[in-house]
């Protein structure tokens, strides 16, 4: 069900030729490029996120975050200039992330000895890519956006191997600042309780995140007394799911929930669902809870659909952070929108760990190794989000997910936070 098998062998792949030179692709960057940069006081970051299709609705404000938190530093980071430089790991034909492109992307960041932090992937299929290429480089990799389990750990959800496999060194070189799907079913979970949900058909898109996420929600679903009448792998390319929305009206479910991603058939599939069972109440994580998937005049859904649609989502309310409104305005003085996508004060926020801790190095702010090292140290990041660490897995000690719904718009709006006490061990 899972693409991991095969994305494995691509990643084993571009191992074998990570000494081989890649133009990658570039979205544009922020001061020099990396191959322009010269003298001893210059790192170099780089993003790797998918700049074109539905995801980019989440990413072009994500980065526009990270823009922003280096503006804001004048470029520096301590001693060092900074030289950053945005990744495109999805393609025009695909319109989603790439796995050709995000080993391309690894491979050009692994072989420049000037890079020193990896802001992505936001797809956790492409970090299964990515990860194993960076390892092998020491080159520290920070996701803003991956959440399935088994990047970091065996935890139930994960595929046989993992994670160890994603680290050929035998060293952890990749942390992330959002909380794992654990916690993000536990919380969809919840909120399908309190929504009245007693029949929930899960579907999911067959990538790493997707068929990681709906797994939880079998696995988790007795703590929170919510009943999965399937869980169904789909082909995102199907011109139409009338079929699978007859069946699961058969089940007598009352609730519909799709794990993936928006450009996966998640927009195709919720209408049909729609059609099938008007009443059904829909759901979903992060890989749909965006403008893309839940507003019709940027190709979501239909508005009629838009009020029985529930997301989560790893920010809480944006103005709500200890920084939050500080960053809201200054991102709107920057570019005009006073609601950015949530994602845009992960950018942020990634954006300014990276600074932050190239700059308490000191001398040693150049150094991957030494960067490495005071990331998993650090247990208090003080961060516009609020203070958090990373534990030895490299996963984030934050516990909360943001409830959403969709407002008149058709943009998702924060309508609570979620923090589930129960979640698979």
């Amino acid at each position: 069900m899972r693409r991991t098998t095969a994305i494995a062998a691509l990643a084993a792949i571009a191992l074998a030729a990570a000494g081989c030179s890649s133009s990658g692709s570039s979205s544009g960057s922020s001061g020099s490029s990396s191959s322009a940069a010269a003298g001893g006081n210059t790192v170099d970051i780089y993003s790797s996120l998918p700049m074109q299709g539905a995801s980019s609705a989440q990413t072009i404000p994500l980065v526009n975050g990270i823009k922003l938190a280096l503006a804001q530093a004048g470029n520096k980071a301590g001693q060092f200039t900074v030289n950053y430089q945005v990744l495109d790991d999805s393609t025009a034909a695909a319109g989603k992330w790439d796995p050709g492109q995000t080993a391309a992307n690894a491979r050009k960041v692994a072989s420049d000895s000037k890079a020193v932090f990896y802001i992505g992937e936001f797809n956790s299929g492409a970090s299964e890519v990515s990860i194993p290429i960076l390892n092998t480089a020491g080159i520290p990799q920070v996701s803003p956006a991956n959440t399935y389990v088994g990047l970091t750990t065996s935890l139930p959800g994960s595929a046989p191997g993992e994670p160890q496999k994603y680290y050929p060194t035998g060293k952890r070189t990749y942390l992330r600042i959002v909380p794992i799907d654990s916690i993000q079913a536990a919380a969809g979970l919840i909120a399908m309780k309190n929504a009245g949900c007693t029949k929930v058909a899960v579907a999911n898109d067959k990538e790493a995140y997707g068929a990681g996420l709906a797994t939880l929600l079998g696995l988790e679903k007795g703590n929170y007394g919510v009943t999965i009448t399937s869980n169904t792998g789909i082909d995102p390319t199907a011109p139409n799911f009338r079929s699978y929305a007859s069946t699961i009206a058969g089940q007598g479910a009352n609730c519909f929930y799709f794990a993936g991603i928006v450009s996966n058939g998640a927009v195709q599939i919720t209408k049909d669902v729609h059609s099938a069972i008007p009443a059904a109440k829909i759901f979903g994580g992060d890989g749909i809870c965006t403008s893309s998937y839940t507003s019709a005049a940027k190709g979501g859904v239909p508005a009629a659909i838009d009020p029985l649609i529930q997301c989560t989502v790893a920010t809480q309310n944006l103005s709500a952070y200890p920084g939050g409104q500080q960053f809201l305005a200054a991102y709107q003085a920057k570019y005009n929108v006073s609601s950015p996508d949530p994602y845009a004060i992960y950018g942020y926020a990634e954006m300014q760990l990276a600074l932050n801790t190239i700059k308490n190095l000191g001398a040693q702010g150049n150094s991957k190794s030494a960067i490495l090292a005071a990331l998993f140290a650090d247990k208090s990041v003080q961060s516009v989000l609020g203070t958090y660490g990373f534990d030895a897995n490299g996963d984030t000690t934050l516990k909360s997910y943001g409830l959403y719904k969709v407002g008149s718009n058709g943009d998702p709006v924060f309508f609570k936070t979620v923090t589930p006490t129960k979640t698979v061990s």
